[in-house]
């Protein structure tokens, strides 16, 4: 297996383990037992096992921001304040939904989490709180939006919502979809902004 092949089979073979069995339970031995491979192989990759897990940090980190950046964009575009926030509740249920075992650790975290997973986890959410902020900011510019609305307050609301939502999705797929919470937000959007007030 090519060495770049080998070390995702490995970064992914320790991510298992974590969900399985906890941190706790993650060493070199399991992921090489899960990867199907000797200790030595492990260690031709990764000198210990602190290594590993700064990998699978960094890794798993990378996809969420990536998929972060289309969930809250850094320009609204044409759409209206109402379609952004559906559309980016959406977008985050369906990255979430893609990649369950990457949110698993940053919206269910397991006991014993090191703190180097604490950490990234909340310096991304308040990236993801500035992104909210800026795009908060934007929509109090639009004349059916009151001009006074706490901007930090609303921003906490709409990430607190969604990590909600993200965390019920995990739990139970089924009941709680993407499609389910785009339909919600929709019928609350429309209570707190009627059609009309928004000039549709």
């Amino acid at each position: 297996m090519p060495p770049a092949q080998r070390r995702e089979q490995l970064i992914d073979a320790a991510l298992s383990v974590i969900l399985e069995q906890g941190y706790s339970g993650v060493s070199i031995e399991a992921v090489a037992r899960t990867a199907g491979v000797t200790r030595p192989v492990v260690y031709d990759h990764f000198p210990n096992l602190g290594r590993l897990l700064h990998a699978l940090v960094e890794r798993e980190e990378r996809y969420a921001l990536e998929q972060l950046e289309a969930v809250v964009p850094a320009d609204a575009g044409s759409l209206e304040p109402a379609e952004l926030l559906v559309a980016g509740v959406r977008r985050f249920l369906e990255a979430v939904a893609s990649r369950p075992a990457t949110w698993r650790i940053i919206l269910l975290p397991l006991d014993g989490t090191p703190e180097i997973v604490r950490d990234h986890v909340e310096t991304n959410r308040a990236r993801t709180q500035e992104r909210i902020e800026r795009l908060v900011r934007w929509a109090t510019q639009r004349p059916e939006i009151p001009s006074d609305l706490d901007i930090e307050l609303t921003a906490r609301a709409i990430r607190s919502l969604g990590e909600e939502a993200g965390r019920t999705l995990l739990t139970d797929p089924e009941r709680y979809s993407p499609e389910r919470y785009a339909e919600f937000v929709t019928s609350l959007m429309a209570l707190v902004w009627p059609p009309k007030s928004q000039g549709t």
